[in-house]
């Protein structure tokens, strides 16, 4: 079995896609996780090529955020679309992979994961809030690579 499946139990997954519903009430923004085993490219490039692969460009405000993990590199990368980083400050995720990593680090992997997509809802939420016709444009399941 690998790392990737014994990361999280359908249990927790389910929980963490719950906090994405959640972190979607408070914006227009769409929130994604991918979990990866492993990969050679720098965290960043393999998270922006996740990124197109799920089609997450596509919204229509382009304010698609990705959470991606690579399990057995320990390798976190969370990203977000060209409308987004149009108009928020250079370290605007820094706060939220802070989250993520301090619990990681603890072994609490879906409490991290839980935490970073409520935090990034509420932080997208003052730059895209969310709208009365907001349409769910992406899946909020969990992805695998």
């Amino acid at each position: 079995m690998s790392q990737t499946e014994d990361f999280l139990t359908k249990e927790e997954e389910q929980e963490i896609v719950q906090a994405i519903v959640e972190a979607e009430k408070n914006t227009s923004g769409e929130i994604r996780v991918h979990l990866e085993e492993h990969s050679n490219k720098d965290p960043l490039v393999r998270a922006q090529e996740v990124f197109i692969e799920l089609n997450m460009q596509s919204t229509k405000a382009r304010n698609g955020v990705l959470i991606y993990v690579g399990v057995s590199d320990k390798h976190l990368a969370i990203i977000g679309d060209e409308g987004i980083n149009k108009v928020v400050e250079n370290d605007f995720w820094d706060c939220t992979k802070d989250v993520i990593i301090a619990n990681f680090k603890e072994g609490n992997y879906k409490k991290g994961l839980v935490e970073g997509v409520l935090r990034a809802g509420k932080q997208l939420k003052k730059y895209f809030p969310y709208q009365s016709d907001d349409a769910n444009e992406l899946p909020n399941e969990i992805s695998k690579g």
